[in-house]
């Protein structure tokens, strides 16, 4: 797990084990109780579900593309949890619990994928939740800059349920981006209310972390002067204390954090990809040896939950495949003219030809046309 005293709450086999790193974070999860709980591990065995339910649709040729989550539930969901309403979430394009967690309709993230969308849904009625960013790294930019202007409109105001704060996802490969440093500069500089969260899940497509980076990707925060923490992205637990930490000192006026959650990426980097050909299967069978969902569940049977429970769990979750897969067959096709639409947001001449040409390509095709 690095060479770092890595922050965990939950052993692997899901004992309460905190590492000592962890004690600082852990009056944190005194605020969860036992329904928070269970929360957490539905949350992971849902979209955990969804997740491969897409995956068979792609498959199916019902999707050009989709993006496995697999394997990074529990750094998503401790995370996400850890926001409150106000806060705004910037994703790049696997955050498929966090933007649940957020109120996304799951079927949202699947008509995006389809290409039968401009964006797929509107941030303002679902959570504060942006739009998913297939720009590497670029969306740690639009945070920053969405960070900046809370703190020109005059946060903090000192009231906790007020103070709003931005948690910015990006991946390992993104810190490769010049967009991710540009970010970080910018946030040292003006002292952001925002928290970047860095899902290290050991592959950028095909070329591994070790081949990006010669130190732990959690040290380069220190360079720009923000403080950092490296956490077990397997452990639900510890991802949520610590993000709790860095959003609570963030939106109190203290500044951004980083936070380096160690996981890893089970399925391909997309359905377009093929990680047999660069990736060891002794490496995959280690991380499947610490799967985030088994783990959480032996701590939960530990603290008395029952098979009743986790049986309601698996029930719901196959319902939503269900439901997804039944709802994403009667979706319709747009009118191809709107690829034309919102471009700006009043007329402009070129998108209005543009626009006169599809209709006027489109009659081509009517029956009795020449």
């Amino acid at each position: 797990m690095g060479t770092l005293d890595t922050v965990r709450v939950l052993a692997a086999d899901g004992s309460f084990a905190p590492t000592e790193s962890a004690e600082r974070f852990l009056p944190y999860l005194e605020r969860l109780t036992e329904a928070d709980h269970q929360r957490f591990y539905r949350d992971m065995v849902t979209v955990r579900r969804f997740d491969a339910e897409a995956g068979h649709l792609q498959r199916q040729g019902q999707l050009a593309l989709w993006v496995p989550s697999h394997g990074q539930e529990a750094a998503q969901v401790g995370s996400g949890r850890a926001a409150r309403a106000q806060d705004t979430i910037f994703p790049a394009y696997r955050e498929h619990a966090v933007g649940m967690i957020r109120g996304i309709d799951p079927l949202d993230i699947i008509r995006m994928l389809r290409g039968i969308t401009h964006g797929g849904w509107d941030p303002k009625k679902r959570g504060n939740f942006r739009l998913y960013t297939l720009v590497i790294a670029s969306q740690t930019l639009h945070a920053t800059g969405y960070a900046m202007g809370i703190s020109l409109d005059g946060a903090p105001t000192g009231d906790p349920d007020v103070d709003e704060a931005v948690l910015v996802y990006f991946g390992d490969g993104a810190t490769s981006q010049g967009d991710a440093s540009e970010a970080l500069v910018w946030a040292a500089s003006y002292q952001t209310p925002q928290v970047f969260f860095l899902q290290n899940n050991h592959w950028a497509i095909s070329v591994p972390v070790s081949r990006q980076s010669r130190v732990p990707l959690v040290q380069r925060a220190s360079g720009f002067g923000i403080p950092a923490t490296q956490v077990d992205g397997n452990d639900v637990l510890a991802a949520y204390a610590v993000t709790t930490h860095y959003l609570d000192e963030a939106r109190a006026g203290r500044g951004p954090g980083y936070i380096e959650a160690l996981t890893y990426r089970i399925g391909a980097h997309t359905t377009s990809d093929d990680p047999t050909r660069y990736r060891a299967s002794r490496e995959l069978a280690y991380w499947e040896a610490r799967d985030p969902i088994a783990r959480f569940r032996r701590y939960l049977e530990a603290q008395g939950a029952d098979g009743a429970f986790f049986s309601d769990v698996d029930a719901e979750a196959a319902d939503l495949a269900s439901d997804v897969r039944r709802r994403m067959l009667e979706l319709t096709d747009p009118d191809p003219a709107m690829i034309t639409q919102h471009v700006y947001t009043d007329d402009h001449p070129v998108t209005s030809a543009q626009h006169a040409w599809m209709r006027a390509y489109e009659a081509t095709f009517e029956e009795g046309s020449e």
